[in-house]
């Protein structure tokens, strides 16, 4: 298997648990279907759209929504939630850089926290600009990588026994507004950004790492592969502990992310 392949692979299997923090997902969805202006009747896709949180915001509306994700496991969730809610969603196994549908078959293309771990920019952000028709809105939320998540995942990445392929880029990249303007470039116009704050309601910054080791797969994996060099494991604990100390107050953790909308040309 080539390293893309793996890597990919190794993403399905790693967020395969993600289904448990669908409620605090859930509460970020409303923010970007008001940031992308979704309307009833539009044709909405949402790539990597999880457990549907997005998508299902969107339907609610009127909109004719997709949503697509590389996980089965939450693809069949999102499945679950849309019978629960009887609500007309669309569901299928995808990936953000061979999108399954055709050129312009959307009105508004969304990702919430999901496009940003396709391995090569470049790739998904021609795809999601691909389905889009001309004149079309593409939105999105991202972990800016000063704020608590972009530093959770530089800190993962610090302990990861073995780098990604050199082809894979950060997934906080996406959270900075020069990257954001570089990478959609001038495919777009009328960019705009914002900042919004999720909040996880959380006991005590011991109690959210040991949740992420419990839940959160690629945490999961990581604890796994340092169980041989204990020294190391400690010290990523540690450091998490310290991390989420600095964003935990009130018996919340506060998880900053940006949000940006444009306009395909």
């Amino acid at each position: 298997m080539d390293p893309i392949a793996q890597f990919k692979e190794q993403a399905k299997q790693g967020w395969s648990t993600f289904a448990a923090f669908e409620m605090v997902t859930g509460t970020t969805a409303p923010r970007l279907v008001r940031h992308a202006r979704i309307a009833r009747g539009q044709r909405v896709l949402d790539v990597g759209c999880g457990t549907g949180v997005v998508a299902l915001t969107a339907a609610r509306l009127g909109a004719k929504v997709t949503g697509v994700d590389l996980t089965p496991q939450l693809i069949a969730h999102a499945r679950e939630n849309a019978a629960l809610m009887k609500l007309d969603v669309t569901f299928t196994d995808g990936d953000a850089e061979a999108l399954p549908f055709p050129d312009g078959s959307f009105d508004v293309v969304v990702s919430q926290f999901g496009h940003i771990f396709a391995p090569r920019p470049e790739r998904a952000t021609a795809e999601l600009l691909r389905v889009l028709r001309p004149g079309g809105t593409i939105a999105f939320s991202t972990w800016p990588p000063e704020l608590y998540v972009g530093r959770f995942l530089a800190l993962a990445g610090k302990y990861a026994p073995m780098p990604p392929p050199p082809e894979v880029a950060p997934p906080q990249l996406w959270g900075d507004p020069n990257v954001v303007r570089e990478r959609l470039g001038d495919a777009v116009k009328d960019l705009v950004f914002d900042r919004d704050e999720m909040r996880i309601q959380i006991l005590s910054p011991a109690h959210m790492a040991a949740l992420s080791e419990q839940q959160l797969g690629p945490m999961m994996r990581l604890v796994k592969a340092l169980e041989g060099t204990p020294d190391k494991l400690a010290a990523l604990r540690r450091e998490l502990e310290e991390l989420l100390a600095l964003y935990f107050e009130d018996n919340t953790l506060r998880q900053g992310y940006l949000v940006a909308r444009a306009i395909k040309i």
